[in-house]
């Protein structure tokens, strides 16, 4: 899959990689925060089929939508764009960057020193 997921088609791969597979209307009962019709769910899910980032399968007059990307490689492939893109593929000045606008707490940080402690092990 090389085409970007838009935010609202990103919602729908949230629930399908929560559970799946599922149908139209079970997708809008789950996206229950956003007002969408089940037309509009249609519509996303036919998008996604496009990008190849779901397939379907026939289940009587209905179909069952699941993802065919795993959540896990889509977030490592948005990761390394966003890092290309704004910080030329260094993670190092993303780190600074949240640094120096006070968006670490001592949470974050204790968990960044940890992680990196066991990447140097």
């Amino acid at each position: 899959m090389t085409e970007r997921i838009s935010d609202a088609e990103h919602a729908v791969m949230e629930v399908l990689w929560d559970e799946s597979p599922l149908t139209a209307q079970e997708v809008a009962d789950r996206v229950s925060d956003r007002d969408w019709s089940v037309n509009t769910v249609k519509t996303l899910l036919g998008r996604l089929l496009g990008k190849k980032a779901i397939a379907h399968e026939e289940d009587g007059r209905r179909y069952r939508y699941r993802p065919l990307v795993v959540r896990e490689d889509y977030v490592a492939g948005e990761s390394q764009k966003l890092i290309d893109r704004l910080f030329g593929g260094r993670l190092t000045p993303l780190v600074a960057h949240l640094a120096e606008r006070d968006a670490l707490t001592d949470d974050d940080i204790a968990e960044i020193e940890a992680l990196l402690k066991e990447l140097k092990q």
